[in-house]
């Protein structure tokens, strides 16, 4: 039976999905056929596909704005102990003069890309036949594309992870093979419906987003926050409509679907890479999917299905 493994986009959240999947991975010794990801799941399902749990946490632990920005649009502030981001005109203002088409720049990222999942990885994966996915918004043909890395070569794969990952206007734009691409999550943050049609029948799905809303947003006080509010409320219900899809797809096609939803709400600005943060919410990730596991073991014990029912008579 052919199982996935799912992980949404989130930006600097991955650290949450990280701290799951090293549950699901090293506790309950899940393993997967297929690793589908889109934006920050993109830039892990390589090294969990080669089991390099340790590796990845590594990097997501350890990451901060310069490994992912060459020219960072945001300014962070800490005010009373809370980051408040503004945009810094002045990076934003030199992209421009030099005709660039948004208002950051991500080249760093691409180069840690580079660095992190290797030439030997790529390998690894292909002779093991494992099928790792990553989602891309073509935004020329306007449709959703699904890149596996057993379609095409190692550089064109780390281009495609690169694409995944780009929050466009904030980070760079991909053009590649006469089109431009950006963030897999504008058109589908949650690819359940690709990993059932690819013959998953069974699949985990990490879902960096609370299952219900439990936030109302701050008025937006300048145009650059209020593009960042657009931006969060339109991926809310890409993700929202991504889940609803994936169920229909499980239920109809008796697939066997595991959601693991982030508890609470981890920040309202996943663009902000913070590493002391993001080492918190690995544990809060780990932690979370072994009290949702023992939950479920409790719920299949007999003695305590028993009781169930005599309480409830």
């Amino acid at each position: 039976m052919k199982k996935a493994l799912v992980i949404s986009g989130g930006g600097s959240k991955g650290a949450f999905a990280g701290g799951v999947v090293e549950f699901l991975m090293k506790e309950k010794k899940k393993d997967y056929d297929l690793f589908l990801g889109t934006s920050t799941g993109s830039l892990m399902v390589s090294h969990l596909a080669v089991g390099m749990v340790d590796e990845l946490k590594v990097l997501y632990t350890n990451v901060d704005q310069r490994n992912i920005f060459s020219n960072n649009p945001f300014r962070i502030k800490n005010v009373h102990g809370v980051k408040v981001v503004s945009i810094r005109h002045r990076n934003t203002f030199w992209n421009f003069l030099n005709g660039r088409k948004t208002f950051g720049e991500s080249k760093n990222l691409l180069k840690l890309i580079r660095a992190n999942i290797t030439h030997k990885m790529y390998d690894i994966i292909r002779e093991q036949n494992k099928d790792v996915v990553v989602t891309v918004s073509n935004l020329t043909a306007n449709e959703i594309e699904y890149k596996s890395i057993l379609d095409y070569s190692y550089d064109d794969f780390c281009d495609w992870i690169w694409g995944s990952c780009n929050y466009v206007p904030f980070m760079s734009l991909l053009e590649k093979n006469s089109c431009q691409y950006a963030d897999g999550g504008f058109g589908c943050l949650v690819p359940i419906r690709e990993a059932i049609d690819r013959g998953a029948k069974e699949v985990d799905a990490i879902i960096l987003e609370t299952e219900v809303n439990q936030i109302n947003r701050i008025p937006a006080k300048n145009p650059f926050s209020l593009m960042l509010d657009v931006f969060g409320f339109m991926l809310e219900h890409v993700e929202k409509h991504n889940v609803t899809i994936g169920k229909l797809s499980a239920k109809y096609q008796d697939v066997k679907l595991n959601l693991y939803y982030t508890p609470t709400v981890l920040t309202t600005n996943s663009l902000v890479f913070d590493k002391k943060q993001m080492s918190s919410w690995w544990l809060q990730g780990y932690e979370y999917a072994k009290m949702k596991d023992l939950s479920l073991m409790n719920d299949f014990r007999p003695e305590l299905i028993d009781k169930k029912t005599k309480d409830a008579s």
